[in-house]
């Protein structure tokens, strides 16, 4: 079924790029005085935390207080950033219980399985080669097991959501899973089992507000989930009211890692996310969340 109506994907018309094209100027100037070894060896840092080997499939945990904040692009950020580096399975999973977009954001134009359907036939027997066969190939890589077909369905629950994420961890090194927004019952399950979590904030007062209770309780876990949580602060607007550095400030007063993800043309208007589209910025502060996520993710045994 297709994930995106053909007439939509035709009033998308051309992507922007991320950076306008005097801020590309602007940059490309500067590189030509700036130390290129410097970002080389940024570049290798996160390189190496983003490779970081596993002895058992990792699974990065992706929500937010409510919806339209960037949740579900962030986890696409992710998962395209995490295949890109590593060298092993990378599977994006979609457990978001409304009709969630994930599938148009990495760019599949098609669903043929969902959560539910994968759940009532999986083995212990089944190779990589068996399951990825109900999975989306994605182009850029990587691999996608949407929530639903694309259309109004039973919504996901904590079993079917348990048993796809315990049996998948045997095929895929990480798995980035769209949670749908917090306080349901599958993302709380999710962000309780996970072994890393990212929690997507608005850079608005309301958002880093109730983000902050969500660190608070996360921060009440019995097993110290709020070391292995990295708050994604997202500017949705090119003007945002809030200044950064407070809210930054504020998220941090938790212990959490708080990574800025600026805002970006490209991703703002909501079709699929092509990588070479990104804005510099957008790139690299992807990357960082990705190894962010990915180190907290490894140090659970």
């Amino acid at each position: 079924m297709p994930t995106l109506d053909p007439r939509l994907a035709l009033a998308l018309g051309s992507p922007q790029h991320g950076d306008s094209v005097a801020r590309r100027t602007g940059r490309s100037l500067r590189k030509l005085t700036s130390s290129a070894a410097r970002e080389v060896a940024e570049e290798s840092r996160l390189a190496a935390l983003l490779q970081q080997p596993v002895t058992t499939g990792r699974v990065i945990a992706v929500t937010s207080i409510r919806g339209g904040v960037g949740k579900t692009t962030t986890a696409s950020l992710l998962a395209r950033t995490l295949n890109h580096y590593r060298h092993d399975p990378v599977l994006a999973l979609e457990a978001d219980s409304a009709l969630g977009t994930l599938p148009v954001r990495l760019g599949a134009e098609s669903v043929r399985w969902s959560c539910g359907d994968l759940a009532q036939i999986l083995t212990p027997s089944m190779q990589l080669t068996d399951v990825t066969g109900y999975l989306m190939p994605l182009t850029d890589g990587g691999w996608l097991l949407p929530a639903s077909q694309g259309r109004l369905s039973a919504p996901l629950d904590i079993p079917t959501y348990r048993t796809v994420t315990l049996a998948l961890r045997r095929y895929f090194a990480v798995t980035v899973v769209d949670c749908e927004t917090l306080p349901g019952e599958v993302a709380r399950t999710a962000m309780d089992t996970a072994h890393a979590r990212v929690v997507v904030a608005p850079l608005t007062a309301e958002g880093v507000n109730g983000t902050r209770i969500v660190l608070d309780w996360l921060g009440q876990l019995p097993h110290a989930a709020l070391t292995s949580t990295v708050v994604a602060l997202n500017t949705t607007s090119n003007d945002p009211t809030l200044e950064l550095k407070a809210a930054m400030a504020h998220l941090r007063e938790t212990g959490v890692s708080v990574v800025h993800l600026p805002y970006d043309r490209h991703l703002s208007g909501g079709g699929p996310i092509r990588t070479g589209l990104l804005g510099e910025s957008t790139r690299r502060a992807a990357t960082e969340l990705a190894a962010e996520a990915m180190t907290r993710a490894v140090r659970v045994r």
